[in-house]
């Protein structure tokens, strides 16, 4: 299974399980239940982290597409452009999400500030996704394109958000090293907090709390951002270069599995019970092993890039 294929694969999840989160949501917001706003915040998280592998290998797709002339050029650049958005949309919605669960693990209940601003993000994002995923259909599929919609627009000299991007980032010798700059100021801030508050969880620093050094964790959302920003400039700089790159695609397995095991911190009450000296249950150790390992290895094919997969 290559990239391509593997987008036919996920590509339906990240609509899916939006619309899924999002339905969830109302019916929270409209019984005032805080455990199923919760509940539906993770979908919506869960959701985002999906949505990383779709977009990536959707340019893969595209490369395996590009040269076919039974297939219109133009419907494939419309579909890009709106999956661009719908990334872009799904990932703010999930930032906020994942917010929306950090603040309620700390006070005990949903913020409703958080609450409208995710429902109306998610209303925003569900119409650019569910757009993005028939536009997508139609470049298989012109026989689900209305009457009235007719053929695609040709946008073949309409230069799109990501294209434009990567023609600044590639006509401009600064940003390269600028970005490069933040993406390792970024890690260094992630890995920092990921290590201070794992390690506790395996004996060190017994004299705090785990509470008390996950009050670092906002640094630790700030180099989240930083990497995601300035890796996503990378990438849409020259995507060629990685959906090709066996490392890339084992850094954002990495990526997606290091969230989903973020999780774990924000649910489950076990390492939260962890006091000044007390010892961490067995699978908190465990939680923190592996959040560990999953970073290290984002760092390692992060940085074994160049030298695997003779992509670059």
């Amino acid at each position: 299974m290559n990239p391509a294929h593997l987008h036919l694969v996920l590509n339906h999840f990240p609509t899916i399980g939006f619309a899924v989160g999002l339905g969830l949501l109302a019916v929270a917001i409209a019984l005032k239940k805080d455990e199923l706003k919760r509940a539906s915040l993770v979908v919506l998280f869960l959701a985002a982290l999906i949505t990383i592998a779709t977009y990536l290998t959707g340019n893969a797709a595209q490369a395996a597409l590009e040269n076919r002339t039974d297939l219109s050029q133009a419907a494939i650049r419309t579909h890009e452009g709106a999956a661009f958005w719908g990334f872009v949309f799904i990932e703010i919605t999930g930032f906020m999400a994942w917010l929306g669960l950090w603040y309620f693990r700390i006070v005990r209940r949903a913020a409703n500030w958080n609450v409208a601003a995710v429902f109306v993000l998610g209303i925003v994002t569900l119409g650019v996704m569910t757009r993005a995923s028939n536009l997508g259909g139609e470049i298989r599929h012109p026989e689900i394109q209305s009457e009235q919609e007719g053929a695609p627009p040709d946008v073949s000299n309409v230069p799109d958000i990501a294209r434009s991007i990567g023609l600044f980032v590639r006509g401009h010798s600064w940003v390269w090293p600028a970005c490069k700059t933040l993406h390792l100021i970024g890690l260094s801030l992630l890995l920092t907090v990921v290590l201070m508050v794992d390690l506790r969880l395996l004996g060190m620093a017994k004299k705090f709390s785990f509470a008390a050094l996950y009050q670092l964790l906002p640094l630790g959302i700030l180099g989240f951002g930083m990497n995601l920003v300035t890796g996503m400039v990378f990438f849409i700089a020259s995507p060629e270069q990685y959906v090709k790159n066996a490392s890339f695609h084992w850094k954002i397995a990495f990526v997606i599995l290091a969230g989903i095991n973020a999780l774990y911190f924000m649910l489950m009450e076990e390492p939260w019970a962890v006091g000044p000296g007390d010892d961490a249950p067995g699978f908190a150790k465990l939680a923190a092993v592996s959040a560990i390992f999953l970073w290290v290895g984002v760092l390692f094919f992060g940085h074994m890039l160049p030298f695997l997969g003779n992509a670059f």
